[in-house]
């Protein structure tokens, strides 16, 4: 297996959890916190897209923020409303084709930026 010790120093590296029985959300305000809680639980309501489907979105918004709490929490509350290990794979495979595309975005507008195209 491979060592995932993450170097705080590092620019790439993934958000960490919170060291246990750091508590969270201790830079925000209280009044902010209550408007943030409010607007993430009116998210998971029931509505037209059902709650797993909901927690695969949420898989794939968690890897493009790169927020590690987030992806756990979101990876068991999948498997919690019935998400199989092949619709979470599907899901992080398909934010990995939109991550591999936003280089490629990128990459394109630096091309017309710089006037160079290497290959036609």
């Amino acid at each position: 297996m491979k060592d995932r010790t993450v170097d705080p120093n590092a620019s790439t590296a993934i958000t960490p959890e919170p060291q246990p029985g750091w508590p969270s959300y201790t830079m925000v305000e209280e009044r902010m916190k209550k408007i943030y809680f409010e607007f993430y639980q009116a998210t998971y309501k029931p509505t037209k897209i059902d709650r797993k489907t909901k927690e695969l979105i949420a898989i794939a918004a968690s890897l493009g923020f790169k927020c590690q709490g987030c992806l756990n929490g979101h990876i068991k509350k999948a498997k919690k409303f019935g998400a199989s290990p092949e619709e979470i794979s599907e899901t992080i495979a398909i934010a990995m084709g939109v991550a591999a595309a936003s280089v490629v975005d990128l990459t394109d507008v630096a091309a017309e930026r710089l006037q160079i195209k290497h290959f036609e």
